[in-house]
């Protein structure tokens, strides 16, 4: 099973992820209403929101934006323009903020966010040495991020292994991510929680 290469033109790779998105903002949206199993998969993070400042990045049309409780400052940071318009129109009202912006550059100091959140997104950064630092960075320390992404099952069995190479071609980067976690300075735990294995759940600390 091997994983992606970085692209090699990290910023041409961001722009077809992002006109992409721009053209089926929509129907992604759709999506999520017609197939329960996807909203399971991406609330998976619910249960590990700790702390009152949270920080979603990448957060598509909102789904999850509503849904942390009571109690929880929820802030929203997502690049693609489509996908933020489609998010606000769901919020109305809500406390929530919402902003557009980029997982290299988040506009938050240091230390902010008692708990990150990211679902389905980090396989379509072109960088993920870069977007793990940043994500850490406006972490407080012993804050938690909290991710939903695809990625090759561990027991290596055939199903999961041809959804995860189906994401792969599809233009999304596989990366072993117990290797990022570790050189970026986080602690983590990595749960299979369906694709047979293609869809895991990471829980991880940042450790100073």
């Amino acid at each position: 099973m091997a994983y992606s290469a970085e692209p090699a033109d990290k910023e041409d790779f961001a722009r077809e992820f992002d006109q992409f998105y721009t053209r089926f903002a929509k129907l992604y949206d759709l999506a999520l209403k017609l197939f329960p199993i996807w909203r399971r998969w991406i609330s998976a993070v619910l249960p590990y929101v700790q702390g009152p400042r949270l920080l979603e990045v990448s957060f598509g049309t909102g789904y999850l934006l509503d849904r942390y409780g009571p109690g929880v400052d929820v802030i929203g940071v997502e690049y693609n323009r489509a996908m933020l318009d489609i998010a606000r129109r769901h919020v109305p009202g809500q406390p929530v903020t919402l902003q557009q912006g980029n997982v290299y550059h988040l506009p938050f100091k240091s230390g902010t966010f008692d708990t990150v959140v990211n679902t389905m997104a980090f396989t379509g950064y072109a960088d993920g040495k870069l977007a793990l630092s940043e994500l850490k960075r406006v972490l407080r320390s012993g804050g938690r991020l909290v991710m939903v992404d695809i990625n090759y099952p561990r027991d290596g069995n055939r199903p999961g292994v041809f959804l995860a190479g189906l994401w792969m071609r599809l233009g999304d980067i596989l990366r072993d991510m117990a290797l990022l976690f570790a050189e970026g300075g986080f602690s983590h735990r990595d749960e299979e929680i369906g694709g047979w294995g293609s869809v895991h759940l990471y829980v991880a600390t940042k450790v100073d």
